[in-house]
């Protein structure tokens, strides 16, 4: 069992000690190791026995595992600073692992590249005085209402393209996306998307190559974040445009796009089950009335710009920032009481 014979010194006990004085001699010597082979096998069994009770325990309480591997991510970034720390929190790097399946090295490589990503393109620095002409038609806003765990909505009308420049379009989404990220509940990691295809045509679609680019940054750099996007009617004509784009997402971006139509009973349920009929919009098949004010919601983005740079930790004063672009925008409907 042990890799070599070991004498039993209970055969020696009663036996004369002449005629067994070598096997003696070989018996004191073979004790020890025999000692110290025991205290190693039954040293292995504890940590053979502690490490499955603590794979047992990870299995049986996942925030165990969750916690162990932010801490090993923690750990493999090393030290951080200045808004690289603001913005590797806990929950942050859960969402980075979640994103690649609990895979520390590729957790780490993804948070890298958004880390690099945000010292280049400074998304947390754009205001809204500099992307309002985007929004001025109701295209793309922050809805005030939630849905029914809490999550902060975002409501797209594609049919209301207003713009050419693409990069323009792309830093109006990462505005936006920034911003409802500030606007989250406490507790709360995810958005949902609303997304009205009211007016929508080829004419007003962005082309592939932006949908791809829109569609890597929102998922290389905002990991987790989408819980669910409704796409409200799409014309059939939109299907082909969909079949392209499609093969940019990952697979779990992609379970997460709900094809929604009123007159589908299942598309109803849908609706229903993560969203206040009371509260949602009736371009969404809810009883709730929603106006598009541009001029309310760059006062409400204006507001948000300040607690964004306090966040970050830049100063920044209410009276600094552009208001030319503050000539109409959308709110979306009061919650009901």
């Amino acid at each position: 069992m042990w890799g070599y014979q070991v004498f039993d010194c209970r055969v020696l006990i009663n036996v004369p000690y002449w005629k067994h004085n070598h096997c003696c001699w070989i018996t004191l010597f073979a004790l020890p190791v025999y000692l110290y082979d025991v205290a190693q096998f039954v040293t292995m069994s504890i940590f053979r026995r502690r490490g499955s009770s603590h794979q047992q325990q990870e299995q049986e309480h996942p925030e165990l595992q969750s916690e162990s591997k932010v801490n090993e991510l923690k750990a493999a970034l090393g030290p951080l600073s200045g808004r690289n720390l603001l913005y590797c929190t806990d929950a942050c790097l859960r969402r980075y692992l979640e994103a690649r399946n609990w895979n520390v090295d590729k957790a780490k490589k993804m948070l890298e590249g958004t880390l690099a990503w945000r010292s280049t393109y400074k998304p947390e620095e754009i205001r809204w005085h500099e992307v309002a002409m985007e929004g001025e038609t109701g295209k793309l806003f922050r809805a005030n209402f939630h849905d029914r765990v809490g999550r902060t909505v975002l409501i797209l009308k594609p049919g209301l393209q207003n713009t050419k420049s693409m990069d323009n379009q792309i830093k109006h989404l990462v505005y936006l996306m920034e911003n409802a990220m500030l606007n989250l509940p406490e507790g709360q990691e995810e958005m949902a998307w609303l997304i009205d295809f009211t007016g929508w045509s080829f004419t007003t679609n962005v082309p592939v190559r932006t949908a791809r680019d829109t569609i890597n940054i929102l998922q290389d750099h905002y990991p987790q974040r989408l819980a669910v996007a409704f796409l409200y009617t799409p014309p059939r004509i939109f299907e082909a445009f969909w079949k392209i784009v499609k093969y940019f997402m990952d697979p779990k971006t992609f379970q997460k796009v709900k094809f929604v139509y009123p007159k589908n009973k299942e598309s109803v349920e849908l609706m229903r089950s993560y969203f206040d009929m009371d509260n949602l919009p009736t371009e969404f098949g809810g009883k709730a009335t929603m106006k598009y004010d541009h001029e309310d919601f760059s006062r409400l983005m204006a507001q948000d710009d300040v607690k964004a740079a306090k966040f970050w930790g830049f100063d920044e004063k209410p009276g600094s920032l552009s208001t030319s672009h503050a000539t109409r925008a959308a709110v979306a409907p009061e919650p009901a009481a």
